[in-house]
């Protein structure tokens, strides 16, 4: 099967040799998103609710890039650089995704890139 590259100025450009999205077949698997603006590049201020909210707005956007939604969601990684920040992400959550929600998997490492407290990657399946 071709792959074809996702691509959208509504979610930042990809700050490595990667793609925002490969869309395969009906499976459409979306890189990490950090809580860049999608204008400047630059990580937004507000803490960590605030980078919550950017990150899963900045996947909104390369899902909808796709012809998809984050209702077709299958499944999610979240990674936080601080694991007692997990009740705030599961509230903020379920403002972007209703049951059924995806299958997920959390994870707290060490860093992020440009300094991030929480980024999301998912992968998604098109009709």
């Amino acid at each position: 099967m071709p792959r074809q590259v996702v691509s959208t100025p509504n979610a930042p450009a990809a700050i490595g040799p990667y793609s925002q999205a490969i869309h395969v077949g009906n499976m459409v698997f979306l890189s990490g998103q950090i809580a860049l603006d999608p204008a400047s590049g630059q990580l937004i201020d507000g803490g960590f609710e605030a980078q919550v909210h950017r990150a899963f707005q900045n996947l909104r956007a390369v899902a909808e890039a796709a012809g998809g939604s984050l209702a077709d969601t299958v499944k999610l990684t979240l990674f936080l650089t601080d694991l007692s920040h997990f009740p705030k992400v599961n509230e903020i959550m379920q403002k972007y995704f209703a049951a059924p929600y995806p299958s997920r998997s959390t994870v707290e490492v060490a860093g992020l890139p440009r300094g991030a407290q929480f980024e999301v990657e998912a992968i998604l399946t098109l009709s």
